[in-house]
């Protein structure tokens, strides 16, 4: 009965409720990642297919997605060693000469909920910062983000980066925003995606999960 209320509250975006059912779950004796699978988890892969599906909007997934964050808050400290497995550690950000931030963090709410570590390097973020963060996470994804055409350029500079330092086999390269498509994407190396949903899709079928 808590999980049912845990997801429908987390699709409504009631942080308080997803918070209080979230311990009535806890002291009623359920597993932490009994309550992530079939509560949390639950009602954000039904808040991620009406935003693919255009019955949700923007604002509304970044409501869910911190509820979905006030739970896993709670839940954390429980888990034990085991519980949930990552699925990758994602570093994630807005190219060089681009502020543009709320597809990005859409992107790394998704992600997160999704079960990936994300690193956000926030926006304005150089080529070299970007590579530097990929080593220093060894991360096994990168995305980018840029909404104007102009920082499209750096995209490519990071691409370029990683081939030289001798990352790019081992990291998958994802890009996004309204400016880029799948043939630039394709022409420099990198994966497209459309949007928060598919990114998270994408991540899947990169990583094999």
């Amino acid at each position: 009965m808590e999980l049912t209320r845990i997801a429908e509250a987390l699709k409504a975006g009631k942080v308080n409720d997803v918070k209080m059912y979230t311990e009535q779950a806890i002291n009623n004796g359920l597993e932490p990642k009994v309550i992530i699978s079939d509560g949390l988890m639950a009602g954000m892969n039904v808040v991620g297919e009406k935003f693919k599906n255009g019955e949700l909007f923007v604002p509304e997934v970044l409501i869910a997605s911190k509820a979905m964050n006030a739970g896993m808050e709670i839940l954390k400290p429980l888990l034990k060693e085991g519980d949930v497995t990552s699925k990758g550690k994602a570093v994630f950000a807005t190219v060089k000469g681009d502020l543009h931030d709320i597809g990005k963090k859409l992107v790394c709410m998704m992600m997160e909920s999704s079960g990936y570590e994300v690193v956000d390097l926030g926006v304005d973020a150089s080529p070299d910062k970007i590579i530097a963060a990929v080593k220093e996470h060894n991360a096994d994804i990168v995305g980018m983000s840029a909404m104007l055409t102009t920082t499209m350029l750096s995209m490519k500079k990071t691409v370029d980066g990683l081939k030289e330092n001798g990352l790019y086999d081992n990291v998958k390269v994802m890009i996004g925003g309204a400016p880029v498509t799948v043939n630039y994407a394709e022409e420099i190396g990198a994966n497209y995606s459309p949007d928060s949903t598919e990114a998270v899709e994408l991540a899947n079928s990169l990583m094999g999960n």
